[in-house]
This record gives structure tokens, sequence and C-alpha cells, in this order.
């Protein structure tokens, strides 16, 4: 069964980014503009997870949180507070008042996930299509080297997709201990912005968990990805062999 979360804000820029942050897991995501719109889709949803802002208009986060622990139906649900004030008094506040966690704006998505597995258990979304069906098959293990073969063919929707496997895979493989990956492009024939997307995804989840990579393919292909910024500064070599003898 999936998750229900309910982002409390009324910041419809804030709600995006806790729905795209939540689109790659097995989480049915709901929304509401202020703390009697939250308090009510509370009430009738029941979510696992609240995501709530603190400044709202008609009824703030505060005065929401306090209502939710006085409702015997609804104080147990776990509460992620969102604060634009980092000082103590304010974070006091609110842990006396019994959040699970917060977090400061500004913030990005990967923080709010990293908060949320601390509460619940996200799932990946099961594969919906041939195209997730795939991304498992790309990525292979030769020793202390994670292998990422990306197919001929990249569209939109397995980027999509791929983005949240990714952040489940470079978690797996920090804590087994693999810190080399290296992206296997010797199937792909042309880059388009897809590719590119993807490539990019992967390459910015290495360089924060402090994952080596270097990337392989035909020399024809690196002149290509010279030309983009994502690409430009990571090493690339004509052959898997080659890289795995240099990372």
């Amino acid at each position: 069964m999936s998750l229900k979360v309910l982002t409390v804000d009324d910041s419809k820029t804030i709600r995006m980014i806790v729905k795209k942050a939540f689109k790659p897991y097995d989480c049915e995501l709901m929304e509401a503009e202020n703390g009697v719109e939250g308090l009510a889709a509370a009430a009738k949803e029941k979510p696992d997870l609240i995501v709530l802002d603190i400044t709202m208009p008609v009824m703030n986060g505060i005065e929401m949180l306090e209502k939710l622990k006085n409702e015997p139906g609804l104080k147990e649900i776990p509460v992620i507070m969102l604060t634009a004030e980092s000082g103590k008094e304010n974070v006091m506040q609110i842990v006396k008042m019994g959040v699970k966690d917060y977090i400061v704006k500004p913030f990005k998505g990967e923080q709010l996930i990293e908060r949320a597995q601390n509460i619940v258990k996200l799932e990946s979304k099961k594969a919906e299509n041939s195209a997730s069906g795939e991304i498992e098959k790309c990525f292979s293990l030769d020793g202390d080297i994670q292998i990422l073969a990306l197919p001929e063919d990249i569209v939109k929707t397995f980027v999509v997709q791929f983005d949240g496997y990714l952040q489940l895979k470079t978690k797996e493989m920090l804590k087994a201990g693999i810190k080399k990956l290296i992206l296997d492009l010797s199937k792909m024939n042309k880059v388009n912005m897809s590719s590119i997307e993807l490539i990019g995804q992967a390459i910015q989840s290495c360089l924060k968990s402090n994952i080596g990579v270097r990337i392989a393919g035909s020399s024809s292909l690196g002149s290509e990805l010279k030309g983009f910024q994502e690409t430009s500064e990571i090493p690339f070599d004509t052959s898997v062999a080659v890289a795995k003898a240099a990372i």
C-alpha cells in the first residue's frame, strides 16, 4: 500500500519541491495551502507523514500542530516542520511540541527525503513499463567498481525513473564500500538532451557522495560530451578497460 504524504504550505513552489522529492517513491501526495485545509485533509486521509510549514495565512503551522496533537486519531502522525528561522528558541519550541524533525528553508528535495527515510519506510516505485524494467540491468559490479552501462537510446521516461533508482543505488554503493563508478556509453550512438540529463544526474550523485567517476565510450562521443557543461570536466576514456585502469 502506498504511503500517504500530506504537504501543507501556502507556497506553491515549496509544495512542488516536496511533490518532486517524493515522486520516485511509492507515495500518494496530498496538498493543503493552510492549517485549516491541512487539518481537514489529515482528518480525512490519515496520512503517514505530514510536511508542515510554520508561516501560513488563516492558520499557521504551530496552530495546526497544536490541534493535531490534541486529536487522539491524529496526534501520532509524524510531522516534519519547515521553518525559515534557525534560531535556538524557534527550534526548541517546535521540538517540544513533538515534531519528528525540522528543515530550515531553503532546502533541497534530497534533504527532505533523507529526513523522511528516518521516519517512514520509502519504497521506490515498481516498474511501470519496459523502460523502468531496464534500469536495474544497466548496473553491474566489477570488483570494487560499479559499471553503469547506458542503453543505445534514452528517452525522457527512462530519465525520470532513473533518478529515483539512482538515489537508492548510490546509498547501496556507499554501504558496500563501493566508491568508483564508470559510465559505459559504448552502446550509445548519439547524444540527446535526455541522455545528457541522465548522465548529469549520475555525475552529480557521484560527486555529492565522493564517488569517483569516469566515462567510457567512442572518441567521437567523447568529443560531443566535451561541449556540454555537465560532462566537460569528467575524465573520458575510449574503453571500460582503460577507465578501470585509470579510476
